[in-house]
C-alpha cells in the first residue's frame, strides 16, 4: 500500500545539514534541480491504495538507483552508506540520526515489481529535456546522432573479464591502503579457465575478507561486495543462463561482442534527447527517424541532424528531404548504403564500423566483391559472401538460403548519381562545419561507460537494458545541466 502523500520527518538536528553538506555538493544540487514528485505520480498504479502494508517511497526508491548509477556501487553498499554519508541521507529525505535503512533486496523488487512495464528511458529523459529548455540551457536545433554497445552480462566470454576487473579494481584499493598487502594475496590466475578464475576470486576474498582492519575501510568495502556481487552472479548464470534477448553485434570487421545497443540523440548542448535500445545486431541507420521523432516529443526543435556514414541511407535521405517535418543531413555518403535498389533491405543491416552487411541471424559477411565496369551502362554491384557453413544450420535459412547452395550473396547496386545532390553538399563549408560537432557524442558514449558503468549490462534481457540506459542517461544530463547551469 503506498500513502497518498508524503510524511514529513521532524528533528531536532535537521539543521545539521546546512552545516555539513556544502551548497556546492552534487546530490544538494540535484536535490534543488529535481522535483522528484514524477516519479510518484507516474508509478501510483503500481501500488495498492487501500490494502497491504505500507510500502517504501518510490521517490526514495528510485533515488537509490541513481545513487547506485552515479557512484557505481553495488546495492548492499549503496543501502549502507545511507546508514552513515550525510549527503546520501539529505538526498534520501532521511534525518540525521535516521539508522533505519531498507533491505537491499527491496531495490531488486522496486526495479523488478514497480518499474516493469513503465517507459522509463522516455519518461526520464523527456524530464530531463524539459528541465534543460526551462532553463535555456537548449539552444540549438541542431542533434548529434550515433550508437554504443553494451556487453551483455552473460556473454560466455566475459565473465573472466569481468572477474578479473573486479579483482584488479580491489587490489588497487588494498594498495592505496597499504602496500605491504601485496605478499600477502595469492598468486593471480594467468590462464583462461574460468573455474581457476573463480578458484582465485575466492581465495582472494578469503584473504581480504579475513583482515577485519582493512574491510571496513569504505572503498576497500565498496570493491569487496562489488567483487561478492559479480562471483556470486557468475556461479549462478555462466552455465544454465543465457540472456535471450542479447545479440552477436560488431565493432568492426573482426571485433565482435554479444549484447546490445543504445542508439543516441544528443543536442549541441551535449544533453541527451532520445534514446532507443536495441539488440546488438541491428543497424543504426534505421533508428534515426525515432530518434527524431522522440528529441522533437521532447520538446527539442530539430533542424539538422549529424551523424556518420550509418545514416546517410535511402531511407533517411528521403526523411530529410520531407517538406513538412524535414532536416538537414549532415551524414557522409557510402557507396555501399546509399543505393536504389536492395533486396530485403528491411532485413539485412550493414555495419559501417565493419563495411559489411550483417544477416537477420546476425552473422557478418565474410568477404566483398565489386562487379560490373565503369562506364558499359550499367550499374556496378557490390557482393558480399556470406559463409554457408553457417547457413545450413542456421535456425533462419527458410526463404534466405537454398539447401545445397555452395553459396550465400547479397548484392547491391551502386548508383553514383542518384544522390549527387547531397554528394554536392558534402563539399559545401556548411556541411564540414556542421560535421565538426560529431566528436562530442563519442565523448558522451565513453562517459557513459566509464564514469555510470554503462559498458556491461547489470541484468538480463532488454527490459533490464533499457533501464539501466534511463538511469544512466538521467544521471549524465542531471550532472550536464548543473554543469551548464
Amino acid at each position: 500500500m503506498l500513502p497518498l502523500q508524503q510524511t514529513i520527518q521532524f528533528s531536532d538536528y535537521i539543521d545539521f545539514y546546512a552545516l555539513i553538506i556544502p551548497q556546492d555538493n552534487l546530490l544538494r544540487r540535484i536535490n534543488d534541480l529535481v522535483d522528484f514528485s514524477f516519479i510518484q505520480k507516474e508509478l501510483m498504479d503500481k501500488y495498492c491504495q487501500d490494502n497491504g502494508r505500507m510500502a517504501e517511497s518510490p521517490v526514495v526508491m528510485f533515488k537509490y538507483l541513481l545513487l547506485k548509477t552515479i557512484y557505481d556501487i553495488s546495492d548492499v553498499d549503496v543501502v549502507e552508506r545511507s546508514r552513515y554519508d550525510m549527503s546520501f541521507k539529505y538526498f534520501l529525505g532521511m534525518t540525521p540520526e535516521n539508522t533505519d535503512i531498507i533491505n537491499p533486496s527491496s531495490l531488486c523488487k522496486f526495479r523488478k515489481l514497480r518499474l516493469k512495464d513503465k517507459d522509463l528511458l522516455n519518461l526520464l529523459i523527456g524530464k530531463t529535456v524539459e528541465i534543460a529548455i526551462e532553463k535555456g540551457i537548449i539552444k540549438s536545433r541542431t542533434i548529434i546522432v550515433d550508437a554504443t554497445h553494451t556487453g551483455s552480462r552473460s556473454d560466455p566470454d566475459s565473465p573472466i573479464e569481468i572477474l578479473r576487473l573486479r579483482s584488479k579494481q580491489l587490489r588497487k584499493s588494498l594498495y592505496e591502503s597499504d602496500e605491504s598487502v601485496r605478499t600477502k594475496l595469492p598468486a593471480k590466475n594467468t590462464d583462461d579457465e574460468l573455474g581457476h578464475e573463480l578458484d582465485y576470486t575466492k581465495e582472494l576474498l578469503d584473504v581480504v575478507g579475513s583482515n577485519p582492519t582493512l574491510t571496513e575501510i569504505p572503498k576497500i568495502k565498496e570493491r569487496l561486495n562489488m567483487l561478492k556481487e559479480v562471483l556470486s552472479d557468475i556461479e549462478d548464470h555462466y552455465v544454465t543462463s543465457r540472456d535471450e534477448d542479447a545479440r552477436i553485434g560488431h565493432k568492426s570487421e573482426d571485433d565482435s561482442f554479444i549484447g546490445y545497443k543504445t542508439h543516441i540523440a544528443m543536442s549541441d548542448e551535449r544533453i541527451i534527447t532520445a534514446a532507443t535500445v536495441t539488440s546488438g545486431e541491428k543497424g543504426d541507420g534505421p533508428q534515426l527517424q525515432e530518434l527524431v521523432e522522440q528529441s522533437r516529443r521532447n520538446g527539442m526543435e530539430v533542424d539538422t541532424v549529424v551523424g556518420d556514414t550509418a545514416y546517410s541511407g535511402k531511407d533517411n535521405i528521403t526523411l530529410s528531404n520531407n517538406k513538412e517535418d524535414g532536416f538537414e543531413l549532415v551524414a557522409r555518403l557510402n557507396p555501399t548504403i546509399s543505393n536504389g535498389a536492395r533486396r530485403d533491405e528491411d532485413k539485412f543491416d550493414y555495419n559501417k564500423d565493419a563495411g559489411m552487411f550483417v544477416c537477420p541471424a546476425g552473422y557478418m559477411a565474410i568477404r566483398k566483391a565489386r562487379q560490373g565496369k565503369k562506364g558499359q551502362g550499367q550499374n556496378q554491384s557490390l557482393v558480399f559472401f556470406f559463409d554457408t557453413e553457417k547457413c545450413k544450420t542456421c535456425s533462419r535459412r527458410k526463404g534466405c538460403y537454398k539447401d545445397g547452395s555452395k553459396s550465400k550473396t547479397y548484392s547491391v547496386q551502386i548508383k553514383s548519381e542518384q544522390y549527387q545532390q547531397h554528394a554536392d553538399f558534402e563539399k559545401t563549408e556548411r556541411f564540414k562545419e556542421k560535421a565538426k560537432v560529431r566528436y562530442k557524442i563519442e565523448a558522451k558514449n565513453a562517459e557513459l561507460k566509464n564514469v555510470f558503468g554503462y559498458g556491461r549490462a547489470d541484468s538480463y534481457g532488454i527490459d533490464c537494458m533499457r533501464m539501466q540506459g534511463a538511469i544512466a542517461i538521467f544521471a549524465a544530463n542531471i550532472k550536464r545541466i548543473l554543469r551548464l547551469g
